[in-house]
C-alpha cells in the first residue's frame, strides 16, 4: 500500500474516533439522568399549547315529525294488512304536500311479531309501522299533522339542516381561529417573543341543543290528530360551536 495512502487512512481513523469519543462522552450524564431531564434536554424550547373557541346561537330550521301505529291481531296476513292499509292512507296524504327540502316524506320502520302464551304457544300478532316527515317548511309540515289521521304522532324533533349548519359553522370558525392567532401573539408578546409560527392545529365543530321535553311529545302521540288539527311547531335555538386546539412555535 503507497504511503500516502496509509496516512490517509490514519487520519479518517483518528478522525473518527474522536467522533465517537465526542459523541459517547454526555452518554454518562444521560444515565446518570432522571427521565424527566432526559425529557426535557430533547424538548422543543419556546413551544406553547394554546386552544380557543366561539360560539353562536341559531333557529333551527328543521322539523322532523315520526308518526306510527300499532295494531294486534290472531292472524299474521290480518295484522299485516291493517297495518299496510293505514300506512298507505297517510304516505298519500303526505305525498301531496311533498316538496324535496321543504317537505320530505319516508317510511320508518315496519315490525311484525308473534305474541306467546306463558306455554310459549303463539297466541296471535302484532306490528307497528312508521311514516317520516321533516323538511324547513314547518307551517306546511305542521298542517300536514292534522290530515294524517290513520297514525298518530309518535316523536317530534328539530334541528338544522346542512345549509344552515354549514353557514353558521363558517361564521364561528373565523371567529375561532382569529382568538387563537390573538391569544398566540399576545402570549409570544409576553414571553419575551418576537413573533411566532404555528407547528400544528386542530378545528372541531359540535351542535348543542337543549333537552327535550318529552312529556309534551308523549301528551301529543297519546291521541290522534282531528282533522286539520295542525301541530304547533316551535323550533327553539341550538348552538354550534367551534374549537380550535394545536401548538405554536415562538420565535425571536
Amino acid at each position: 500500500m503507497p504511503v500516502a495512502f496509509r496516512s490517509l487512512a490514519r487520519g479518517h481513523r483518528a478522525a473518527l474516533f474522536a467522533a465517537v469519543v465526542s459523541v459517547a462522552a454526555p452518554l454518562p450524564a444521560l444515565a446518570a439522568a432522571s427521565p424527566a431531564e432526559i425529557a426535557s434536554a430533547f424538548a422543543p424550547q419556546g413551544v406553547v399549547s394554546l386552544s380557543s373557541s366561539a360560539s353562536i346561537e341559531v333557529t333551527k330550521d328543521l322539523l322532523s315529525i315520526t308518526f306510527s301505529t300499532t295494531r294486534e291481531g290472531l292472524d299474521a296476513a290480518s295484522v299485516q294488512a291493517q297495518l299496510k292499509q293505514a300506512l298507505d292512507a297517510a304516505l298519500a296524504e303526505a305525498k301531496k304536500a311533498a316538496r324535496p327540502g321543504q317537505l320530505d316524506v319516508q317510511t320508518g320502520n315496519f315490525s311484525l311479531s308473534p305474541r306467546y302464551t306463558n306455554k310459549g304457544v303463539v297466541s296471535g300478532w302484532q306490528g307497528s309501522t312508521e311514516l317520516i316527515v321533516e323538511g324547513r317548511d314547518m307551517q306546511a309540515i305542521g298542517q300536514l299533522s292534522g290530515r294524517i289521521t290513520t297514525l298518530t304522532i309518535n316523536r317530534v324533533g328539530y334541528g338544522m339542516s346542512r345549509e344552515l349548519r354549514e353557514k353558521s359553522e363558517g361564521e364561528v370558525t373565523a371567529q375561532a381561529i382569529a382568538r387563537y392567532r390573538a391569544k398566540a401573539a399576545d402570549y409570544a408578546k409576553q414571553f419575551g417573543y418576537a413573533g411566532y409560527a404555528i407547528r400544528e392545529v386542530n378545528v372541531a365543530s359540535n351542535e348543542q341543543s337543549p333537552m327535550p321535553r318529552p312529556m309534551l311529545m308523549q301528551a301529543r302521540a297519546a291521541a290522534a290528530p282531528a282533522p286539520e288539527d295542525a301541530l304547533a311547531v316551535e323550533p327553539g335555538k341550538g348552538t354550534v360551536t367551534v374549537s380550535v386546539n394545536g401548538t405554536v412555535q415562538m420565535t425571536k
